[in-house]
């Protein structure tokens, strides 16, 4: 079919490579993993401290102590009173800053609500390449804030 000295591929050689990548993108695209991006950073970290805000209206609101558990080793922050749980993705850094110990109790990994609206305080941070998020618990007031700092890089 191809006369000596033509060069070049034909119609059906072209469509068949093309089928092929198309075929093979439908099949790994999914499985390439993708970052977290900074709207889905800024969307957990309103999550977080939706929690937290949800946690300490409870507290004041039935009149007990309510206790948001934050596990590092799952990467979850956890609602004292309903069944809220937020998962933090891998590529997220997260930390968690504590106080030692809550009312002569040791604090563990948990941010305390009482009933009066104060609480022993505690800091959560989400980050990424270019942004990091705190979520600051005021330990005086219970007041739940989101802080972004820039990403500092040694």
């Amino acid at each position: 079919m191809n006369e000596a000295g033509q060069r070049g591929f034909t119609l059906l050689e072209m469509v068949c490579v093309l089928a092929i990548i198309a075929m093979l993108s439908a099949v790994l695209l999914p499985m390439i993993p993708r970052q977290t991006s900074r709207a889905r950073l800024q969307a957990y970290a309103l999550e977080t401290a939706a929690l937290l805000k949800s946690d300490r209206a409870a507290s004041i609101r039935r009149r007990v102590e309510v206790a948001t558990l934050i596990n590092t080793a799952t990467r979850t922050v956890r609602s004292g009173v309903g069944a809220a749980v937020l998962r933090v993705p891998d590529d997220v850094d997260f930390e968690v800053l504590l106080p030692r110990s809550c009312n002569q109790r040791p604090s563990f990994s948990t941010i305390n609500f009482f009933p009066d609206g104060l609480s022993c305080g505690g800091a959560i941070t989400l980050a990424r390449a270019d942004l990091r998020l705190e979520i600051r618990v005021n330990w005086l007031t219970g007041r739940t804030d989101i802080v972004a700092r820039p990403y500092a890089t040694n």
